[in-house]
């Protein structure tokens, strides 16, 4: 019987960041204000997410 685990979440937070520093935009911090890069970051996740579920 194999038992399904999840990946442990430093391994998760790595593999988000390298998804993340795909985006040319969030590789380097261009921002001066952290508004601007939240709502990048927003955007990208919900690219990833959106990829991921089609």
């Amino acid at each position: 019987m194999i038992i399904a685990t999840e990946p442990p979440k430093r391994w998760v937070v790595e593999r988000t960041f390298a998804w993340l520093n795909n985006f040319r935009r969030l590789a380097k911090d261009f921002e001066i204000l952290p508004a601007p890069s939240e709502n990048m970051i927003r955007i990208a996740m919900i690219k990833l997410t959106v990829a991921k579920c089609l």
